[in-house]
């Protein structure tokens, strides 16, 4: 936008030229003047609070700085919006309450949606899917609900399925642990049978340890009995509900990244770079819910994978 203007006296010339620049402080830009919005509103202003749990290849700090699948796209989309990340790390239960409350402006590593959540979050876009997986040791190969049954299972408290996984027929005993090391752990040890975790951190875990002797198998899905442990997760970030503007300014940072393949260019940095972590599942179910009833989820496009 051109905002120059004919005038003939200095007085009105300097006049004009404050205007220019307060105007280009915010968004518009005048001539030779560089043009950037200012940053969403935020918890802290010029700083985006992040809560995470740590666990890797989602999030992880390093030299002070936010890394992993999830981490590292969630720091460029804060630099683009012109916000100084401020990294909070916490177990996941409390991750939950801390957003809910404003303590922390978004949370984020693997997070699945669900309906109930939709009640205490804003959940924006999904920046990748997943499924669900049994880890187990390599001479086992339990695969369906059936196989749980008289099983010692193992998951993190505040995950979606903890509910649902208890309710499995003849389950032996599901344990929660606050961490998925200490979950893993005891697989390793015998001290339960499978475990219930994100397949990001396992496979990458595992790619890093063959030592374990672990594997992890897809669950097989029985939608009418279990709909949430058979469903292929949105993975989502939730931010606290009063942080509308900064919500609708993430959304459309993931958008780009979606079209810029930059979601699918991190995920491959951590070994995770197969078609089926970008393709969405077979019906949006977020429809009607928190989205409207034609929203479909984005998915990536055969052109990012092309080497």
């Amino acid at each position: 936008m051109n905002t120059t203007m004919q005038t003939g006296g200095s007085r009105r010339r300097g006049f004009v030229r404050s205007v220019c620049a307060a105007v280009a402080a915010l968004v518009i830009g005048c001539a030779g003047a560089p043009a950037r919005a200012e940053p969403p509103r935020t918890v802290e202003p010029g700083k985006l609070t992040i809560g995470f749990n740590g666990d890797m290849p989602m999030t992880g700090l390093k030299d002070g700085k936010l890394i992993g699948t999830d981490g590292a796209l969630l720091a460029k989309i804060a630099a683009d919006l012109g916000l100084e990340v401020k990294p909070v790390q916490m177990e996941w239960s409390a991750l939950i309450q801390a957003t809910k409350q404003g303590k922390v402006d978004i949370m984020l590593g693997s997070m699945g949606w669900t309906v109930d959540r939709t009640k205490i979050l804003l959940m924006t876009d999904p920046i990748y899917y997943f499924g669900t997986y049994l880890l187990q040791k390599k001479e086992t190969n339990y695969s369906t609900f059936a196989d749980i049954a008289g099983k010692k299972i193992g998951t993190v408290t505040g995950f979606t399925l903890v509910p649902e996984l208890k309710t499995v027929p003849g389950v032996g005993e599901v344990k929660l642990y606050d961490t998925s090391d200490a979950v893993i752990r005891d697989v390793v040890a015998g001290r339960v049978d499978m475990a219930v975790l994100d397949p990001g951190l396992v496979e990458y875990a595992l790619l890093q340890h063959p030592e374990w002797g672990l594997h992890q198998v897809a669950l097989k899905p029985e939608p009418d009995k279990y709909p949430i442990m058979s469903t292929k997760y949105y993975s989502i970030m939730g931010l606290w509900p009063q942080d509308k503007e900064l919500y609708e300014a993430i959304n459309k940072e993931i958008a780009k990244a979606w079209a810029e393949c930059a979601n699918v260019k991190v995920m491959a940095e951590y070994g995770l770079g197969d078609p089926s972590w970008f393709a969405p599942p077979a019906k949006d179910y977020r429809n009607g819910v928190d989205r409207p009833a034609d929203w479909k989820a984005p998915a990536a496009a055969e052109s990012c994978f092309k080497k």
